[in-house]
């Protein structure tokens, strides 16, 4: 096709101001689906998607519009996640296109993701369609929310579409800005090839799925290519579209986004932002790619059964096909096994990876305590990068700590100012400044550490705020602190599945939560369980459980008293025996409820 009726554009804006509900109408305007197979949120393909209303995964869909100056153009479209945690996935996205809609919800207005991504399109040099959402909502405030898109995001006002993707209103108003604002793509096919891969898939009977953009070249079935960063060669065996379904097609040339599969049947062999090139006639130059992700919390993940230990590291390798911020490595524990130690951007993407493995290859799994990755100088002048509290040193051995800091930027109605900052300083936040962005919203930015966000935090702020606040952040070093290692003692054993880092001043409360969440978590045994949280030799905290009593005297009825302080006596050595041996079990409850501490 002419490269120059060729479009390649994302979606982006801040989670839930409607960008799958866009991209339904653009397809269904452009009737790029049968009417019979058309669903919501279409190009969203995990039923967790579809479940929790978000979207996880980057999906690329080809549509064919025959625009006002009748030419048809076709338009790869991709739609992209809006949580901070999936940022990543709008990063690859980005570097697949040449343009940007960037959405705004009428009623919520520009938020903290809403400037990220912004700020992600205007460092690739895209152009940038501003559309504002949801007019047709009664609470929709569009002068507002022009005025943030013109003061806040330095967009013009005269630029700035009004649609509504659930009632269709502005659909091709839309369409028509991308195809006359939007660049077409550069390249020649007659170029040797270059290909980005923005993603992967794996399939039992094809093997991994390479989804590329054809920077320059052309690849055709038959032809040997050649990955520039790990230096494999392939044949190709099969190119194809999105369409939305994948749609085999003869070749994919300069300026096209599509598939490509090589019967590759390792998951490691394929490396995102890697360059496809000929092996016949390579390129000199591999492509820009991707700037490497460091995933920021880590936590273990076991199975359930240890006899799925096989099961669960061919599902991740799997899974780290499509989800390249997910970083693991094997570990094990005496409480829970042999497993795996993960890396991840964030909370959510924790609990996102743990329900796909448990739905997609129905592995019941137990996660422990999430961390951050802490800096022990040692009194050798040595520097150890500790993400797991089982490898935290002998204290005497330790000259100081360091931890990760992040600048956090939160956007809220400027009612909840007192409570915002209250909660930031509640979680060793440093004030950095305050901007009113309008007579309504504010914004506040704290520096404040990793840690300390990594778990409840930003249900926090939507709590605090109505739903209405927001936050995005970016890491800026690391700085002393003063962490212990917090171990959890279940009948005077350590539990390392359950032992974290914890800031000393806070170790005594968190501590105490803990175990009065564990004690709600586990069940009465026959015999008293002495549950306790210690700082070295230290107990901080201690709850007990008590035993699940038994009426040993039921039977004796009349008589001496000496016959029931007998079964009493003979009861009590049972208990103590009962303890020393007894196996307490911890059920998969416990540990998520320690996870939410």
């Amino acid at each position: 096709m002419d490269k120059n009726l060729i479009r390649n554009f994302s979606i982006i804006a801040h989670i839930d101001h409607g960008k799958s509900t866009l991209a339904d109408r653009l397809m269904e305007f452009t009737h790029s689906v049968d009417k019979r197979q058309f669903r919501d949120q279409l190009l969203d393909d995990m039923d967790l998607e579809r479940e929790r209303g978000i979207t996880i995964k980057a999906s690329a869909v080809k549509i064919e519009y025959k625009a006002k100056d009748g030419k048809t153009y076709l338009l790869n479209l991709i739609d992209t996640p809006g949580h901070v945690d999936f940022s990543y996935e709008v990063s690859k996205s980005i570097a697949a296109c040449e343009g940007v809609v960037l959405l705004v919800d009428a009623a919520q207005g520009v938020e903290a993701q809403t400037v990220a991504n912004l700020y992600l399109a205007l460092e690739h040099n895209l152009c940038v369609i501003p559309v504002i959402n949801k007019i047709d909502l009664q609470n929709a405030d569009i002068d507002r929310t022009e005025r943030e898109i013109r003061d806040i995001l330095g967009l013009k006002t005269e630029s700035i579409i009004r649609a509504s993707a659930k009632e269709g209103t502005g659909t091709e108003a839309i369409l028509e800005a991308v195809v006359k604002h939007i660049p077409a793509p550069k390249g020649d096919e007659r170029n040797p090839l270059q290909s980005l891969i923005f993603d992967s898939s794996y399939n039992t009977y094809r093997g991994v799925i390479i989804y590329t953009r054809v920077m320059n070249g052309e690849i055709k079935p038959g032809m040997r290519i050649k990955m520039m960063n790990t230096g494999n060669s392939y044949e190709v065996k099969e190119t194809g579209i999105f369409d939305p379904k994948p749609f085999r097609v003869d070749s994919l040339s300069a300026g096209e986004v599509g598939y490509v599969t090589c019967n590759i049947k390792n998951a490691k062999e394929v490396i995102i932002g890697d360059t496809i090139t000929s092996a016949e006639y390579p390129a000199k130059t591999a492509l820009k790619g991707y700037k490497r992700i460091n995933p920021m919390v880590f936590c273990g993940i076991y199975p359930a059964n240890t006899k799925d230990y096989e099961a669960l590291k061919e599902a991740i390798d799997k899974l780290r096909l499509s989800d390249s911020s997910f970083v693991f490595e094997a570990e094990s524990s005496a409480a829970l096994g042999y497993g795996f130690r993960c890396g991840f951007l964030g909370l959510l993407h924790i609990e996102i990876i743990q329900e796909r493995l448990h739905r997609e290859y129905e592995l019941d799994l137990i996660s422990t305590t999430p961390s951050v990755i802490y800096k022990i100088y040692d009194t050798f002048g040595n520097i150890n990068n500790i993400d797991n509290p089982s490898k935290y040193p002998d204290p005497q051995t330790i000259e100081h700590i360091e931890e990760p800091y992040v600048k956090i930027h939160i956007i809220f109605p400027k009612d909840y100012l007192g409570d915002m900052i209250e909660l930031c300083k509640s979680r060793r936040g440093e004030y950095i400044s305050t901007n009113f962005l309008d007579p309504k919203k504010v914004e506040v930015i704290f520096e404040m550490p990793l840690a300390e966000i990594i778990t409840d935090f930003y249900d926090k702020i939507k709590s605090l705020s109505r739903g209405y606040g927001s936050m995005d952040y970016e890491i800026v070093g690391y700085r002393p602190t003063n962490i212990a290692k917090l171990d959890i003692l279940i009948n005077a054993e350590i539990c390392d599945a359950l032992s974290f880092m914890v800031h000393r001043d806070k170790a005594e409360a968190k501590g105490r939560a803990l175990l009065k969440k564990l004690k709600e978590e586990i069940p009465r045994h026959l015999f008293k369980i002495a549950l306790q949280a210690s700082i070295g030799g230290n107990i901080v905290a201690r709850e007990d459980i008590s035993a699940v009593g038994k009426h040993v005297t039921s039977k004796c009825y009349g008589g001496d008293i000496t016959r029931k302080r007998k079964l009493w006596a003979k009861q009590k050595e049972g208990k103590k025996k009962m303890r020393r041996f007894g196996k307490v079990e911890i059920p998969q409850k416990a540990f998520w409820a320690a996870l939410k501490i």
